[in-house]
């Protein structure tokens, strides 16, 4: 009888040895890019911290992998954990709705010390990106709602396995290799939702060790260091230890191409924030809003999006940008929610902090039913007047039933580019190159130099 671990390994080499499609090509380009940008930008986020860090950084040398934004090299381990946490930090990563979870991040930011490491050549690394988002979402569905009702960040644990086979793929494993790449990622796998609430800063932490530890599980199996039989079943297994349940679900099979359902974010905020975000925009538009007129705000959402993002104690941009009140807020003021206005310019702002105050988020058990198919939120508002308006969104712009197209993902990249200081014609040049070129170590050793 074939094991569940040989049938989550069998369907994901069965991937792999699939020739990547022109469209897949394209598709796999696209992700880059969003990470690209998206990481670049997270990076003045947290480069005042980790910049003058002794001994963390190196002068270039063969095989050090480049940390995005920072204009620095590091060893490969050091630059998967940082370009990781860069890529997590601004909140506008890419992500899966079935599986609640971040695949970029962590794929990308293994793949790209994988590049450095390996000399991997273009058709490699993008197949590592489409074998590394086909795991990463596979586990994902597969674990989910228990992952998270458990109280674990889904982007650490699967991203962990997506990264350990993106990169398995990208060397071109054998399967067997590949399922000890995956024994190793999923003993290493980690990252808890804890660390998303209050003022903590650690949840980019989630991504940037789910890239280090998957890329080290490839170096593990790469050095013949075997796994179990079957590392998800049984009662020591992985699912029984991080969902309490014996098996689960069946696993989406080789003739479902998962990278394809993944959304982009056009919000800087948590993706349950998105639909709220969303609404506020649209009533603000179309009632043409004066938010000192609003004197009451509701939010009717599903259970997924209000647990713990329902605060309205603001105390720095993690926070703002995990709380649903904060994003209407800012929105319904503003009329953007870009990696702008999730700043302490806002996040002090005296009628923002009012606003967040008056919104008040409930749970509606017939939108929790409609959860993944649909991420419903209508908001509410009451006017001085007595009167009230409200605005439903299903699914928020960017999921594939109402995607962000090629152009808006080169608007989106290009203003993360000149929010992180690149010059206007050095972007055009990095998002045509990333879209269209063949040496991908040639523009990232360009983006440090």
């Amino acid at each position: 009888m074939v094991s569940f671990t040989d049938e989550f390994v069998d369907i994901i080499y069965d991937l792999y040895k699939q020739p990547l499609s022109s469209e897949l090509d394209g598709v796999c380009r696209q992700r880059f890019l969003d990470y690209v940008a998206v990481a670049i930008s997270g990076s003045t986020l947290i480069k005042e911290r980790i910049e003058n860090y002794p001994g963390l950084f190196c002068q270039h040398q063969p095989q050090l992998t480049p940390v995005l934004g920072l204009n620095k090299y590091a060893a490969a381990e050091t630059a998967a954990l940082l370009n990781g946490m860069s890529a997590h930090v601004a909140e506008l990563d890419d992500g899966e709705r079935f599986g609640m979870v971040h695949p970029g991040a962590p794929v990308i930011s293994a793949l790209i010390s994988a590049l450095y490491q390996y000399k991997l050549s273009t058709e490699q690394f993008l197949k590592g990106i489409f074998i590394g988002y086909e795991a990463t979402i596979r586990m994902a569905r597969l674990l989910q709602p228990e992952l998270k009702d458990n109280g674990y960040h889904a982007t650490g644990p699967c991203g962990c396995v997506g990264a350990a086979m993106g990169v398995a793929a990208a060397r071109d494993f054998s399967k067997s290799q590949m399922k000890d790449a995956f024994c190793a990622a999923t003993t290493s796998a980690s990252g808890i939702l804890k660390v998303i609430r209050e003022n903590s800063e650690l949840k980019p932490y989630n991504a940037g060790q789910a890239a280090l530890n998957g890329l080290t599980a490839a170096i593990i199996a790469s050095l013949q260091f075997n796994g179990p039989g079957d590392v998800l079943e049984g009662d020591q297994g992985f699912i029984k230890m991080i969902t309490g349940k014996e098996q689960l679900k069946s696993i989406d099979g080789a003739d479902v191409q998962l990278i394809k359902r993944a959304y982009t974010k056009p919000y800087a905020a948590c993706r349950h924030c998105h639909a709220p975000i969303e609404a506020s925009i649209a009533l603000r538009e179309k009632h043409s809003v004066d938010s000192e007129s609003v004197t009451a705000i509701r939010v009717i959402t599903h259970r997924f999006a209000a647990f713990k993002h329902d605060h309205t104690n603001i105390e720095n941009d993690y926070s703002a940008k995990m709380s649903i009140p904060f994003s209407v807020a800012v929105a319904l003021y503003v009329g953007r929610a870009s990696v702008y206005e999730f700043t302490h310019k806002y996040i002090s702002d005296k009628e923002v902090q009012r606003l967040t105050k008056l919104v008040k988020v409930e749970v509606d058990d017939e939108l929790t039913n409609l959860v993944p198919e649909k991420r419903v939120a209508i908001v509410e508002l009451t006017f001085q007047s007595g009167e009230k308006v409200s605005y439903q969104v299903d699914l928020p712009l960017g999921e594939p039933e109402n995607p962000i197209d090629k152009s808006m993902l080169e608007a989106k990249s290009l203003e993360l580019l000149k929010y992180s200081g690149i010059e206007e014609q050095a972007a055009l040049g990095l998002v045509e190159h990333l879209l269209q070129g063949h040496d991908f170590t040639a523009v990232l050793d360009n983006l440090v130099h």
